[in-house]
């Protein structure tokens, strides 16, 4: 959109940056986590590390080329836990380093330099509600891509004492119910938000007795306190395996061990993931006066203008395309009209371009 040797100079006031979020939800079953894919006694869409220090989840077998990483479970205990992990059956070193790596990465450092404790309030105003044993799921950003979407995180857990499969017979709904509007900025790694649990095993919870863990957005991650499986708040010490329970397993088993029982206790799993969109709008204004001849040689037979019968007759031109350019002009980016315009002295244009990225 350019008249021979003619650029025209966009100025501040054509060019303006927006931001547009677009969101998707995702929904995991209980069945994608749990028994669909088994391959004799083992579930092929699991994956335990050598160094068994987490265990991921797939929604495939994951030697499959069609498979996506969903999330990882691992669990995490600090100095300031009541449990005895043994340093052997128990994996004690590598659940204290776990709990300090995402203490470190999540929660960040106090004013001397020490990792801080994940805090139930998220204020650390007192030393008291940390969460000491927790467990940590990290989704995948093929998943939450940029940022979960607050207010929208829903798990349903089985609460019943007695280990079970399916179908659970009873079960706690852990969501971040205010996080759209009550979120914290004091993590290193942007904004989270405090979940709450409600249950159907009856009676009604306060609010403190509700909170069971945090949800990083940004990050992607989520931490719960490993009293929801012990609280007789919320349904007993619940077994996660066969006559263990959730702290016998912390203390005296391994994070797979432990993970395998968590897996079979998820119903499900659902939220609205968060792509950010940045956009560079640029108005082209083509005013009456402007871009009326077009640079075609094919434009002029000889000395006269093809699209001119009478000397009389206004110029005309055809816009087809615009082209960005830089300070040097040089080409940085084209755009092309679905169909031609007519441009004469008695018309004009603002087209619209939009760069996202």
């Amino acid at each position: 959109m350019a008249e021979s040797n003619a650029f025209k100079t966009l100025e501040e006031k054509d060019i303006v940056a927006t931001r547009t979020l677009l969101h998707e939800a995702i929904p995991l079953t209980g069945s994608i986590l749990s028994g669909t894919y088994v391959d004799g006694v083992t579930e092929t869409n699991i994956k335990n590390p050598a160094h068994g220090m987490y265990q991921s989840v797939y929604d495939y077998p994951y030697l499959s080329s069609s498979a996506n990483h969903i999330f990882d479970i691992t669990v995490g205990v600090g100095a300031g836990s009541g449990l005895t992990v043994d340093p052997t059956t128990g994996q004690k070193a590598k659940k204290k380093n776990i709990y300090g790596q995402m203490a470190q990465l999540l929660v960040g450092y106090d004013a001397t330099g020490s990792v801080m404790q994940f805090d139930a309030d998220g204020d650390f105003t007192t030393t008291t509600d940390k969460y000491n044993d927790v467990i940590v799921i990290p989704f995948s950003r093929l998943l939450v891509k940029d940022e979960i979407k607050k207010g929208t995180f829903s798990m349903t857990l089985a609460v019943n004492v007695t280990h079970i499969t399916t179908p659970y017979a009873s079960t706690v709904e852990i969501t971040d119910s205010d996080g759209s509007d009550k979120y914290f900025v004091n993590s290193p790694v942007g904004e989270y938000g405090i979940l709450y649990a409600s249950n159907d095993v009856g009676g009604e919870l306060t609010v403190e007795e509700s909170k069971v863990g945090l949800i990083y957005y940004q990050a992607g991650i989520v931490v719960l306190t490993k009293d929801i499986l012990t609280s007789t708040l919320l349904g007993g010490d619940c077994e996660l395996a066969a006559g263990t329970t959730a702290d016998t397993l912390l203390t005296d088993s391994t994070i797979e061990a432990f993970a395998d029982g968590l897996r079979n206790r998820i119903v499900n799993i659902q939220f609205n993931n968060t792509t950010e969109l940045n956009s560079t709008i640029y108005f082209c204004r083509a005013n009456h006066n402007e871009f009326n001849y077009s640079t075609n040689p094919t434009y002029v037979d000889g000395s006269k203008i093809r699209v001119k019968t009478n000397s009389t007759d206004e110029p005309i031109s055809y816009i087809t395309s615009i082209g960005l350019y830089n300070d040097k002009n040089e080409l940085m980016a084209t755009a092309k009209l679905s169909e031609p315009l007519k441009k004469s002295p008695s018309t004009e244009f603002t087209l619209r371009c939009r760069l996202d990225y």
